[in-house]
């Protein structure tokens, strides 16, 4: 079970948030009512359970990134994967998603 979903569980404040890098619309839904989808529809919970083993792969994949890549190789990585979104983005949030600083991910940066 991933740390947010430990807290969502336990009903604690998550201490994580994200950037929209376009107008979004993002929905909740309350512990309780969760639980009853995934005890009364099955395919909830199989939807869900599918959903984390995705989440978990990203993760795993983005740790092991972190501590055995150098920064110069998680920024070409991150350009390839994210091509079609990358040009519209912060460098604050890039530089957050790859575990850097802004100066490191100017430096690293291709000269244009």
């Amino acid at each position: 079970m991933s740390k947010f979903t430990q807290k969502f569980y336990a009903k604690k404040k998550n201490i994580y948030c994200s950037d929209a890098i376009e107008n979004t619309v993002a929905y909740l839904i309350n512990v309780n009512d969760l639980v009853y989808l995934f005890d009364n529809f099955p395919e909830m919970e199989r939807y869900d359970r599918l959903s984390m083993e995705s989440v978990f792969g990203h993760l795993m994949e983005r740790i092991s990134s972190m501590r055995f890549t150098a920064a110069k190789e998680r920024y070409n990585h991150f350009q390839k994967s994210y091509s079609d979104i990358y040009h519209h983005l912060l460098l604050r949030m890039v530089a957050s998603y790859l575990g850097i600083t802004q100066e490191t991910l100017i430096r690293i940066r291709p000269e244009k």
